[in-house]
């Protein structure tokens, strides 16, 4: 990520997700089987809801009270509903009206899924109209009716459409689902969250966005939906971490940004990891996020890991130009530092963009400059007899070894040995340090990586040089990060270099 690229929208311009400002009129009842409501009874069945709580607007960086609108539906009498997540996350208070009814009720948000798009919430009362899903195959070329309040329109709207696509997959800025059902019963802002029935009155889906240009609508399948339905119901949240998520798009030379946190619920992973509004997610355990500017990369993480396992994360927050480590379910997020700096180095002067380089094995990768463009994945026979695997980063890999005047990074790692002790890896360096003055030596924290390292300045006279010897929470491995820092103006690449290594067993 480069840092110099402000923060833009999250979403490109023709993708258009279904939120926007609401109101409604009164609707009509109808039966189905079990007590749902058939066709007749969609509208009563189907709610608006205004959420207001306080967000990180991704255009201009500034958190502020906003109100969010969508729609949603009953699955129960009892006050279940069903919505997408993106119009109830972050939500500090949150109203619902019926069927386009005058009354406003209050709702609790049970459970939710950021990955999925889908929240439930209860809705104060009983005796509410609610739908059913459909039985039996969704079928292409299915006659089909979207329900909802789109675009501030006082009247319930109801579109009609045939499914264009029965099951696909949907990677978007605020979700990454594996089964959708494309259609064009056109759905607009504030649709979000409402139903798409049959024609019948069962639910075939869920909306929650769509393109306007290509008349391309979409809808989260019913089967996805029913698969999570009983945990969401239960309170349950699903794939999610408790961030409000939104992928960035890519810069202007196409590198992602990654994934923007609009708001961060409480008591979630995210929040004990210490994660703000307003901050930017990289990476997650070793993984370039939004590398397409979705939320795929984002999700799959979490599908691999579990929401409760030990998550890398490296963040970025633009409000203090500095980049933390930490973990979800592990250690809280820490500033990145240059070891024997201090402080970060800020400034906003880096305009360089940065690429993700690694080992041949795959298993090491660290962000590096993009001119830095001579690279070694090699691996190598180390201390001890010990195997290490390697990469190697700079603009001319053959001075970086040889003098002192070129900046570069080697990442390096090994299976864990009893030799392999911090002091023990220093002395294999003393080669090269004897040619510097030391500067100062401590334990060394990241936020993921813990162990020690040692600074030394005016080696051969024009460069400062540091190892980081460090190793994992379960010691399994040691990690060994070299700097050769040539110049000051290559300090903020240093920082990023040692906010972004990562070895990924």
């Amino acid at each position: 990520m480069s840092r110099s690229v402000p923060i833009r929208a999250a979403v490109a311009a023709s993708v258009l997700l279904a939120t926007g400002t609401l109101a409604g009129c009164a609707g009509g009842g109808g039966g189905g089987a079990g007590g749902a409501a058939g066709f007749d009874g969609v509208q009563s069945a189907t709610i608006q809801i205004e959420s207001e709580g306080t967000f990180a607007n991704p255009d201009d960086g500034q958190t502020s009270e906003e109100a969010g609108l969508g729609s949603g539906f009953f699955i129960s009498a009892d006050g279940l509903a069903l919505t997408n997540n993106h119009v109830v996350a972050g939500a500090g208070t949150t109203k619902v009206h019926v069927g386009g009814g005058d009354e406003e009720y209050s709702a609790e948000i049970l459970g939710s899924s950021e990955c999925l798009d889908l929240a439930v919430i209860k809705v104060d009362g009983t005796g509410f109209p609610f739908l059913d899903w459909q039985k039996g195959d969704i079928t292409t070329g299915e006659e089909v009716y979207a329900a909802g309040f789109p675009l501030g329109d006082p009247e319930f709207t109801l579109t009609k459409g045939i499914v264009s696509k029965n099951d696909t997959a949907g990677q978007t800025a605020w979700a990454s689902i594996d089964h959708i059902v494309e259609h064009d019963a056109k759905i607009r802002p504030g649709n979000s969250g409402g139903p798409l029935v049959n024609a019948s009155g069962q639910v075939v889906g869920v909306n929650y966005a769509s393109v306007a240009e290509l008349d391309s609508n979409f809808a989260i399948h019913r089967d996805e939906a029913q698969k999570v339905l009983k945990k969401l119901m239960a309170g349950e949240d699903v794939l999610s971490l408790g961030v409000n998520a939104q992928a960035l798009p890519l810069d202007d030379d196409g590198a992602p940004l990654g994934v923007w946190v609009s708001s961060v619920k409480a008591g979630s992973p995210a929040d004990a990891a210490g994660i703000l509004p307003g901050d930017v997610l990289t990476r997650m355990a070793g993984t370039t996020l939004a590398a397409d500017g979705s939320l795929e990369e984002y999700c799959d993480v979490i599908k691999t890991q579990g929401v409760d396992g030990t998550i890398d994360v490296d963040v970025y927050r633009p409000s203090e130009d500095t980049f933390y480590r930490g973990q979800f379910n592990g250690k809280e997020l820490a500033a990145v530092t240059v070891p024997g700096i201090g402080a970060h180095t800020g400034g906003g002067a880096d305009d360089r963009q940065y690429v993700t380089v690694g080992d041949d094995s795959g298993v090491l990768s660290v962000e590096v400059p993009a001119d830095w463009t001579d690279v070694d994945g090699a691996p190598f026979e180390g201390i001890g007899g010990h195997q290490f695997i390697d990469v190697r980063a700079s603009t001319n890999l053959q001075q970086f070894s040889e003098s002192w005047g070129t900046s570069g990074v080697t990442v390096s790692a090994a299976e864990m040995a009893d030799d392999l002790t911090p002091q023990a890896i220093f002395d294999s360096y003393a080669g090269l340090t004897a040619q510097c003055t030391p500067a100062s030596a401590d334990a060394y924290s990241d936020g993921v990586y813990e162990g020690q390292y040692q600074y030394f300045s005016q080696c051969g006279g024009q460069s400062d040089y540091v190892i980081v010897v460090a190793y994992p929470d379960d010691q399994s491995y040691v990690l060994v990060v070299t700097v050769a820092i040539a110049s000051d103006a290559d300090l903020p690449a240093i920082e990023h270099v040692m906010g972004s290594f990562a070895a990924t067993f």
